[in-house]
C-alpha cells in the first residue's frame, strides 16, 4: 500500500508538473514574442500587444488544466493548492509536492522559452534588463517607473487579484451551485484568466501564481537576469507574487465558502432539461 501511494502521488506530480509547463510555455511566450517584437518597447509596435498576453495566457491556463484535470484537478498553482487545503479538506501532506512540481514545471518552461527566444532576446535587450525580464517575471507597473507602484502597492494588487480568482474556481467548481456542463470547466477557467488580466493586469502583472512567477524568476536569474529578485527602483520585490497570492488565495476561497456556498441547497440540483422517467 505505500508503494502505491508513492506512485499516485508520483503520477500526481508528474501530472502537475506538465500542466503548468504547458500553462508557461504559451504564457512566456506570448510575452517574449510581444516583447521581442517590439510591441512594449518601440511606437510602431510588434507582434502582439496586452490583449494577445491575456488570451495567450487564459489559453495556456486553458491548455494546462485540459492536461492535468483527470489525474489531479489540475491545481498548477500553489495559491489553488493551498486554498483547496484550507477550504475543500485536501491532503495537507501534498501540498508541498504540489507546490514543488508546479514550480518545476514553470521553471522548465521557462527555460525553453528563454532557450528558444535566445536570438530575439538578445538583439532586444542586450543587457538582459527590466525591459525583458517581464518575459519570465512580473514587475509593478509590468517594469514601468512612471506609475510609482512600489511593493505594497502590488502585494495588494496579487491579494485582490488572486481572492477573485479562486472565488470563482470555487464558484465553478461546487456541484451544489451550477457547474459548466460538458467539461468546459478548463475553458471557463481559461476565461476567468484572462478577464482578470484584463482588469487587473497593470499594477503587478497578474501572476496570481507563485510558482507561476517564482520558477521562470529563478530561471531568467540563472540564465543571465541578475536583477531578476529585485523590481525596477531596486527594491527586494521577489515575494510580492509568492505571498500576495498565498494570501489572496485563501481570502478568496473563503469567502466563497461563507458568503455564497453555506446558502446552497445541500442536494445536488438536477441538470437542465432532464426529462423524469417513469418510475420516479
Amino acid at each position: 500500500m505505500k508503494n502505491t501511494g508513492r506512485t499516485d502521488l508520483f503520477r500526481e506530480m508528474a501530472a502537475e508538473f506538465a500542466g503548468t509547463m504547458v500553462l508557461l510555455l504559451f504564457g512566456a511566450g506570448v510575452v517574449a514574442q510581444v516583447v521581442g517584437g517590439g510591441a512594449l518597447t518601440s511606437p510602431k509596435g510588434g507582434l502582439g500587444d496586452h490583449d494577445s498576453i491575456a488570451w495567450a495566457w487564459g489559453l495556456g491556463v486553458m491548455l494546462g488544466v485540459y492536461v492535468a484535470a483527470r489525474t489531479t484537478g489540475a491545481h498548477l498553482n500553489p495559491a489553488v493548492t493551498l486554498a483547496l487545503a484550507t477550504w475543500r479538506g485536501f491532503s495537507w501532506i501534498k501540498v508541498g509536492p504540489y507546490v514543488l512540481a508546479q514550480t518545476a514545471g514553470a521553471f522548465a518552461a521557462a527555460l525553453l522559452v528563454r532557450w528558444n527566444y535566445t536570438e530575439i532576446l538578445g538583439h532586444a535587450d542586450p543587457k538582459h534588463s527590466f525591459t525583458t525580464q517581464i518575459v519570465f517575471s512580473t514587475l509593478p507597473g509590468n517594469g514601468s517607473t512612471a506609475p510609482g507602484i512600489h511593493e505594497w502597492g502590488a502585494f495588494r494588487d496579487q491579494v485582490i487579484g488572486t481572492a477573485l480568482l479562486l472565488l470563482l474556481i470555487f464558484a465553478i467548481t461546487d456541484l451544489l451551485n451550477t457547474p459548466p456542463r460538458a467539461n468546459l470547466a478548463p475553458f471557463i477557467t481559461g476565461l476567468i484568466v484572462v478577464a482578470i488580466g484584463m482588469a487587473f493586469g497593470a499594477d503587478a502583472g497578474y501572476a496570481i501564481n507563485p510558482a507561476r512567477d517564482f520558477g521562470p524568476r529563478l530561471a531568467s536569474f540563472i540564465t543571465g537576469y541578475h536583477s531578476a529578485w529585485r523590481d525596477q527602483w531596486g527594491n527586494l520585490y521577489f515575494w510580492v507574487p509568492i505571498v500576495g497570492p498565498l494570501v489572496g488565495g485563501v481570502i478568496g476561497g473563503g469567502f466563497y465558502k461563507f458568503v455564497v456556498q453555506r446558502w446552497l441547497p445541500t442536494a445536488e440540483p438536477e441538470p437542465a432539461g432532464r426529462v423524469p422517467q417513469p418510475d420516479e
